[in-house]
């Protein structure tokens, strides 16, 4: 999804962050960006292929943050998520509106 083209178009200032997928950012075209310039940097916490084999560029650039997949990793986590989870059960047996619900006509 984001390769060359939108690396030039942005601005030198820009910083890209991909917590999704690694397979949506072109990686060898982020290399070339990040070192001819054309944006400032780069924070990855996921990758084409995981884990990151050894020796690849992005070890090396002073520009780039690499760390693990844990976004969703926080205190209190799994308490939080099965309290979540027994409201909108509670809701889904009396009948009432859940909470947070996907809207597939919008995309999420």
């Amino acid at each position: 999804m984001i390769s060359s083209p939108e690396f030039r178009v942005m601005k030198p200032t820009a910083f890209l962050i991909n917590v999704a997928r690694g397979s949506v950012i072109d990686e060898e075209a982020l290399v070339k960006a990040l070192e001819a310039g054309e944006i400032a940097g780069a924070g990855l916490d996921v990758f084409a292929q995981e884990p990151l084999p050894e020796g690849h560029p992005f070890y090396k650039m002073e520009n780039v943050i690499l760390f693990p997949h844990l976004g969703g990793a926080t205190p209190r986590y799994w308490e939080r998520g099965t309290e979540f989870f027994c409201q909108n059960l509670k809701r889904y047996l009396t009948g009432q509106p859940l909470i947070n619900v996907i809207d597939k006509r919008k995309g999420y």
